[in-house]
């Protein structure tokens, strides 16, 4: 089998995969589509001795010699089943797929409404990918209806497989790295850290958890506002209401590996996207609740199917900023009620997420 990808160059989850279905003894190659070289999944796969190829894409020019190139390695490895991720990848692997006849053809459907309501031309090319594939993964229920009822995609050939997540690495807790992260990122010991990991675009409303934290200045001075995966579209937008906080007050973070510490560093963490279908997904949602922080939410993606008000986080309002002040100060003072959220939240993602039910399902999928 043979997994094509599209510019992801550090995915951790892609590293599980690799892990437990070399247990299954799959035959696995990887084909990694980038639009720069040396990433840390291409050093994983290298070290751990799996095949892949590497080919650099510079836009739409670059497509008809990638659909041959992969047509050329899926005949010569004779790859029975192909699984592609991200618009891209599902797009050049599906048409060389079909070239090369290849039985089987999923991918993962990593978007949910972002074509039908900002890019209205993708859609054409989202319908054409669902009828190359045999099969597609749809991660959350928000992404099956989408494919049904906006796509018209015929249900048999949708399959809802989550996310799944190692949960002993996000609850393996190292003191002593998450004590370097602190020193890393200038966050003193005596800090209430409210935590942030969203990419810079409007779709995350990290706006409103901006203009909440400014609330908090005037009653609480050891607060700091820490906004992680600090890059994006919006990045100006972003970096303009942050100007008018004293710096001492907030820390952005482009990217760190060690997610888990820097989770363990927050004391709360909120993620706010800005309507219910703007996830396809929200990974952090999860790992956030694992790691057993607790947590200030909007419900997009897969935090309709089980996120409740009160009892595993605070649900708030999209793009109200007064909730997200008034709930971050509820978790300030009433002690009890943030032990309570954090501790299910934990329970109820560890058993519901995990990164075995995820292969048992795809290993499924795969032999079927």
């Amino acid at each position: 089998m043979t997994y094509i990808l599209f510019d992801i160059h550090n995915s951790i989850a892609f590293e599980w995969i690799v892990k437990y279905l070399k247990k299954e003894e799959f035959k696995i190659t990887f084909i990694l589509i980038l639009n720069q070289e040396n990433s840390v999944l291409e050093s994983y796969l290298k070290h751990n001795k799996i095949d892949y190829y590497r080919f650099n894409y510079f836009g739409k020019k670059s497509i008809p010699k990638l659909i041959w190139k992969v047509f050329k390695i899926l005949r010569k490895t004779k790859t029975k089943v192909v699984h592609t991720h991200i618009f891209e990848a599902n797009f050049i692997g599906f048409i060389a797929a079909k070239l090369a006849r290849v039985p089987k053809r999923i991918y993962t459907r990593h978007h949910s409404t972002l074509h039908h309501k900002y890019h209205k031309k993708g859609v054409f090319y989202d319908k054409l990918i669902n009828q190359m594939a045999t099969d597609i993964i749809a991660i959350t229920e928000v992404v099956k209806n989408v494919l049904v009822k906006k796509e018209s995609t015929p249900e048999k050939k949708i399959h809802l497989i989550y996310h799944g997540f190692d949960v002993k690495y996000f609850q393996n807790k190292n003191v002593e790295k998450i004590l370097k992260l602190k020193e890393k990122y200038q966050i003193p010991s005596n800090s209430f850290v409210i935590g942030v990991v969203s990419r810079y675009t409007n779709l995350k409303g990290i706006e409103y958890i901006i203009e909440a934290f400014k609330r908090l200045l005037p009653k609480h001075n050891q607060v700091k506002l820490v906004l992680a995966n600090a890059l994006g579209d919006y990045t100006p937008v972003i970096q303009s209401l942050l100007s008018e906080l004293p710096e001492k007050y907030y820390v952005e973070i482009t990217y760190e590996r060690d997610m888990p510490s820097l989770y363990n560093i927050m004391d709360v963490f909120v993620h706010v996207p800005i309507d219910p279908e703007v996830e396809a997904f929200g990974q952090i949602y999860v790992e956030a609740m694992l790691v057993g922080i607790p947590s200030i939410v909007t419900l997009s993606g897969i935090a309709h199917e089980y996120i409740e008000d009160k009892k595993n986080a605070l649900v708030v309002d999209y793009c109200n900023s007064e909730q997200i002040f008034l709930a971050i100060e509820v978790l300030i003072s009433n002690k009890k009620l943030y032990n309570e959220i954090a501790l299910q939240g934990k329970l109820d993602t560890e058993n519901k997420f995990t990164i075995e039910d995820m292969i048992y399902k795809m290993r499924n999928l795969y032999l079927g």
